[in-house]
Formats: structure tokens, sequence, C-alpha cells
């Protein structure tokens, strides 16, 4: 998905039934809407800046990389044990099973 965007985002909009049209191909909706999404873009909102403290949790506070970590592929590998990422992969494949939206499920 991060080597081509662009075909996965046509896709997934597609699947949800809100596929571009020709015009907004042509336009450059596409690629907007993939500037818009992308990891960099996300991550410097002013609203990601700096630790937010969560009000349903009193005294915790939490720093946006929790949530914005490096945005490489793979580096999930750092962070969850071979476990984890089975787990989270057989709720995947359950979930999306399919759709098309899997790369191993075409």
């Amino acid at each position: 998905m991060r080597a081509n965007p662009l075909s996965y985002v046509k896709r997934l909009a597609q699947f949800m039934g809100y596929g571009f049209t020709a015009e907004e191909q042509k336009e450059g909706v596409v690629e907007k809407a993939v500037n818009l999404c992308s990891f960099e873009t996300l991550k410097s909102l002013e609203v990601n800046e700096g630790e937010k403290i969560r009000e349903d949790i009193p005294l915790v506070l939490w720093s946006n990389s929790a949530y914005f970590r490096k945005g490489k592929v793979g580096d999930w590998h750092n962070y969850l044990t071979p476990e984890m990422a089975a787990r989270i992969d057989g709720l995947m494949h359950e979930k999306f099973k399919g759709s098309g939206l899997l790369e191993h499920d075409k």
C-alpha cells in the first residue's frame, strides 16, 4: 500500500461504494486524498503535536508517539511478538475475507 497508494485508495473507494469519477481522477482528487491522508500530513497536524491528557483515564499522560511512530514499513517487528502479529493477521483475515482488500485475498 505504501509503494502504490493511489491504486489502493481507488480500490478502497470503489469497495466502499464511492469510487472516483473520471473527472475527479483527471482533477487530481485521488492524489489530493492520498496527500491529505499521508502519514507525514497526519503526524504534522497541530492536534497531533505535543502530549495530551486523556480525560477518561485520570492522571495518565499519553504521548502522541504512541499513535504516530516512524511510519516505516515493517517497523512493527520491533514492537510486536510473533504471537501478537499472528493474532492480528488472523483477525484481519477473518474481518476482510472475501473483500479483495487483502493482498493474498485477490
